[in-house]
C-alpha cells in the first residue's frame, strides 16, 4: 500500500480491543524503565536533568502519532546524546543555558534533515551503515559512556564525567582514587546490584525505578548531602515551555553545527530503521522507513521546540515493551500521560536523588552497548569486518563520537565497494556425468573443448573493469586447448556503466584479433538494453546472445561439430 508523505496513526490503527489492556500495562512498564534512563542520559548529553523528562513527553507522543512502526520506542538515547556532547565541546559550557539552546537547535536541524530525507525518499540510506560498523560504533560509545561515569560513581572531587579525553580522565581518576567518597561508592554499588539482580530475576521488574525510589527515601531520611553525597537539588515542575531556542541565529553557527546534526541524523536513521525492521519482521508487519523519517523528524521538531535534546529509536526500550506484551504505539501514549503526571506533581522528591544513582544507571547502559558476543560473532564469521568494527570503536573512544560515526559511514561504503571491486568470479565446468558447476578461475576449466564460460559475479562498473580485463586475458592466454569461443555468463550482472561498456568493447576487439568469438549467456533485459545502446550488440551480432547455457552448448557443438 502506497503511503502519503505525512500519514498519521499508522502505529496505532487498527486498534484491537483485546490488546488495549496489555498496551496500557506495557506503558507503565516503559515509564518505570525510561524515566531513570532518560534522567541518566542528560548526564551524557550535558543538559539539565529535567530535559530527560521533556525528551519522553512531546517527542514520544509525536512519533506515536506520525510514525509507521507499531513497536519502535522513541525517546532519549545514549548514542545520540553522546554525539551531541561531542559536537558541542568547545562551543558552549556544559550545562549552561547556551549549551541547552544549542542542543535544542541541533534537534531542530536533525529534524529538518530527517524530513528533507523523507521528501527525497532517502529512507534507503539506512542500508548503507552496515551492522558491523554499527556494532563497532556502539561499542566505542559504550566504553566512552561507562568511563565517563567513574568519577561520579566514586564521588571523586574536581571532575565531572565527560566524553572528552577519556584516557586523560581515567588517569585523573586513578590519581584521585584515595579521595573516593565511601557513601557515594556504596550507593553506586547498591544501585548496580539492584538493577542487575532485578534483571536476572525478571526483565519485568523495574530495577532502575526501585533503585531511584529507594535512594531518594534513604537520602531524605539520612540527609546524605551532609556526608558529602552529591544530589540533584531542586528540579522545576510543570510542562515545558514551547518556542525556538534562544540562540544567535546566523549562518556561521548553523555551519558549525551541521556536521554534528548530520552525524545525529545518520545514527537516528540507522538505529531506528534496524530496530523497527526487526520487530516488523517478527510480527509479519510492514514498516515504511520513509514514514518513520517523518515521525522521527516531527518528534525531533517537538524536542527542539520544547527545550530538550534530540530523540531516537531505542532498541532496549523497544525490546522491553515487546517482552511485557506491548504491541502498538498506545504503549508510548500511555507512558506520555504518566510522564506528564510526574512533571506536574512528582518532581519535588527528585531533589534528594544522589547523582551517583544516575551515573550508575548510565554506566549499565554503556555496558549494554558493549556487545562482546556480537564482536565475537563478527570475528568468527567475517574476520576482516571485525577489524573494521574494532577500528570504528577505537576512533570513537580515542578521537571522538562524531568522528567515529563519520568513519563508520566511510567504512561501510568502503566495505560495500570492496565487495564489488573484487568479486569472486568463476568458470563453469562439466564433469564426466555431465554435471555443470562453477569452479575457481585458477582451474582454467572449459565447459567444452575450446569453449570457456566466465561468470562475472557482480554488476560491472568503473572500479572492477580492470579486474575483468585481467581475468579475461589470463583465461584466454592460459587456455588449453586454445579457445574458439569465450562466453560471458551475465546471470549476476544487473548493470553495465559507461566505463564497463568501453571495457567490453575493448575485450571484443582483443578477442577478435585472437580469432575468438565473444558471446554472452543469461543477459537480463535491462542489461541487454544497455549493451544495445553502447554498441556492443552491433559488434558481436544479435546471434551472440543465448538465454541458457544449454542453448549455448547446442550452438557451439553445431559449429564445432562436437558430439
Amino acid at each position: 500500500m502506497k503511503s502519503s508523505k505525512f500519514s498519521i496513526l499508522q502505529g496505532i490503527l487498527p486498534i484491537t480491543r483485546s490488546q488495549i489492556p496489555s498496551d496500557i500495562v506495557a506503558g507503565f512498564s516503559l515509564v518505570a524503565m525510561a524515566i531513570p534512563q532518560a534522567l541518566g542520559y542528560t548526564k551524557i548529553a550535558g543538559t539539565p536533568v529535567i530535559t530527560g523528562l521533556y525528551a519522553i513527553l512531546i517527542p514520544t507522543a509525536l512519533f506515536a502519532l506520525f510514525g509507521s512502526s507499531r513497536h519502535l520506542a522513541v525517546g532519549a538515547d545514549s548514542a545520540t546524546a553522546a554525539v551531541l556532547a561531542s559536537g558541542l565541546i568547545g562551543i558552549a559550557a556544559i550545562g549552561s543555558a547556551q549549551y541547552l539552546a544549542y542542543a535544542s537547535l541541533l534537534a531542530l536541524m536533525a529534524a529538518a534533515i530527517l524530513i528533507a530525507a523523507r521528501l527525497a525518499k532517502l529512507g534507503f540510506l539506512a542500508d548503507f551503515l552496515s551492522r558491523t560498523v554499527l556494532v563497532g560504533f556502539l561499542l566505542g560509545v559504550g566504553f566512552q559512556v561507562a568511563v565517563a561515569q567513574i568519577p561520579e560513581i566514586l564521588g571523586l572531587p574536581g571532575r565531572v564525567g565527560s566524553l572528552d579525553h577519556p584516557i586523560q580522565g581515567l588517569i585523573q581518576d586513578a590519581l584521585q582514587i584515595s579521595q573516593t567518597n565511601l557513601y557515594t561508592f556504596a550507593i553506586s554499588i547498591g544501585v548496580i546490584l539492584i538493577i542487575v539482580g532485578a534483571g536476572r530475576i525478571s526483565k519485568k521488574i523495574p530495577g532502575a525505578l526501585i533503585a531511584v525510589v529507594g535512594t531518594i527515601v534513604v537520602s531524605a531520611i539520612f540527609n546524605l548531602p551532609s556526608h558529602g553525597v552529591s544530589v540533584l537539588g531542586s528540579i522545576p515542575s510543570g510542562l515545558p515551555k514551547f518556542g525556538l531556542p534562544d540562540v544567535s541565529w546566523s549562518f556561521s553557527i548553523i555551519e558549525q553545527l551541521l556536521p554534528t546534526a548530520f552525524s545525529i541524523f545518520v545514527v537516528i536513521l540507522a538505529q531506528s530503521a534496524a530496530t523497527s525492521r526487526a520487530y516488523a519482521a517478527r510480527y509479519n508487519e510492514r514498516v515504511d522507513e520513509n514514514v518513520d523519517l517523518v515521525g522521527l523528524g516531527i518528534a525531533n521538531l517537538g524536542a527542539g521546540l520544547s527545550g530538550t535534546f534530540m530523540v531516537n529509536g531505542s532498541p532496549t526500550e523497544t525490546e522491553m515493551i515487546d517482552s511485557v506484551g506491548g504491541r502498538s504505539q498506545l504503549t508510548q501514549l500511555t507512558s506520555v500521560v504518566m510522564v506528564m503526571i510526574v512533571l506536574l506533581f512528582l518532581t519535588a522528591p527528585l531533589m534528594y536523588l544522589p547523582t551517583a544513582v544516575l551515573a550508575a544507571v548510565v554506566f549499565l547502559v554503556g555496558k549494554q552497548l558493549i556487545d562482546v558476543k556480537g564482536m565475537r560473532r563478527i570475528f568468527i564469521e567475517r574476520p576482516a569486518e571485525f577489524w573494521v568494527a574494532l577500528t570504528t570503536a577505537g576512533i570513537v573512544f580515542f578521537v571522538g563520537v562524531e568522528q567515529g560515526i563519520l568513519l563508520a559511514i566511510l567504512l561501510s561504503l568502503v566495505a560495500h565497494t570492496r565487495h564489488g571491486y573484487r568479486p569472486k568470479n568463476d568458470v563453469l565446468s562439466m564433469d564426466a556425468a555431465d554435471n555443470r558447476s562453477p569452479v575457481p578461475l585458477t582451474t582454467h576449466a572449459q565447459l567444452l573443448p575450446g569453449l570457456i564460460v566466465y561468470r562475472f559475479n557482480h554488476s560491472m562498473y568503473y572500479a572492477n573493469t580492470n579486474l575483468f580485463s585481467e581475468e579475461v586475458l589470463d583465461l584466454v592466454n592460459g587456455a588449453q586447448p586454445p579457445l574458439s569461443w569465450f562466453c560471458l555468463d551475465a546471470i549476476a550482472i544487473d548493470d553495465v556503466d559507461f566505463s564497463a561498456a568501453a571495457t567490453l568493447r575493448e575485450t571484443c576487439a582483443l578477442l577478435k584479433q585472437k580469432g575468438i568469438r565473444f558471446v554472452l549467456v543469461a543477459v537480463a533485459e535491462s542489461v541487454r538494453v544497455e549493451l544495445d545502446r553502447s554498441g556492443i550488440t552491433d559488434l558481436i551480432g544479435k546471434d551472440s546472445f543465448f538465454n541458457r547455457v544449454y542453448d549455448l552448448e547446442s550452438a557451439y557443438k553445431a559449429i564445432a561439430k562436437q558430439p
